[in-house]
């Protein structure tokens, strides 16, 4: 495990850690920066960084994510298709671990907005994401998830495609959009019988916020 600084003489770290791509042996690397344009972090995941941690971080935070660094399992590619500031495209493995990286990149690219907006899509983004891996992907590494982010000077507008076959809003009993208006909460005892993890609300929760849920392919 390689914990690695961005800004180090004479080589910077994402370059090093590019150079590590063709180690035969390569370390699980967890990049520390107090940098955090959108550019450097995105960098850090193209070039297959485990984690990407912003300085300063607290010394309990470093220990947990180097436990799970290397606790975890062979890590899925992420691939980066577009790192522009105004454009990010993902392709990201249909496996829940991957999800959770891709979770916390983008509660970094969005660590400008207000807390309350970051926390409300921020939530909305994983449903989302977690339904993509597990419904439309059915937790199958070699199928992928394309996330797409497109930044405006008044807009943020995500788009998570999946390679499941779609869904109605109306055929959804493990979701919270798919129950009567005065019982948004029957959801949780149809995923409790079916042995889905807690959740179901992110359709809703992109509804409430005025969205559109239009072409959005796996159900809650």
């Amino acid at each position: 495990l390689l914990l690695l600084d961005v800004w180090m003489p004479p080589m910077n770290g994402l370059d090093l850690l590019a150079k590590l791509r063709h180690a035969k042996q390569r370390p699980r690397v967890v990049v520390m920066t107090s940098d955090d344009a959108p550019e450097t972090l995105l960098k850090a995941v193209r070039e297959q960084a485990f984690k990407y941690v912003h300085k300063p971080v607290e010394s309990p935070l470093l220990l947990q994510t180097v436990r799970d660094a290397l606790a975890a399992d062979d890590v899925a590619p992420i691939e980066v298709i577009s790192a522009r500031s105004d454009w990010v495209e993902l392709v990201v493995p249909c496996t829940r671990e991957a999800a959770g990286r891709i979770e916390e990149v983008m509660a970094q690219l969005d660590a400008a907005l207000a807390p309350d907006v970051r926390e409300s899509i921020g939530y909305a983004f994983r449903e989302l994401l977690l339904n993509a891996v597990e419904w439309g992907g059915k937790l199958d590494p070699s199928r992928t998830v394309r996330i797409s982010c497109l930044r405006a000077k008044r807009m943020l507008l995500y788009r998570i495609a999946d390679p499941g076959p779609g869904f109605t809003l109306e055929d959804l009993p493990h979701a919270a959009i798919g129950q009567a208006p005065g019982d948004p909460i029957a959801h949780m005892e149809v995923r409790e019988a079916k042995g889905i993890r807690p959740g179901g609300f992110g359709l809703m929760m992109v509804r409430a916020s005025g969205n559109s849920s239009e072409g959005i392919r796996s159900p809650l």
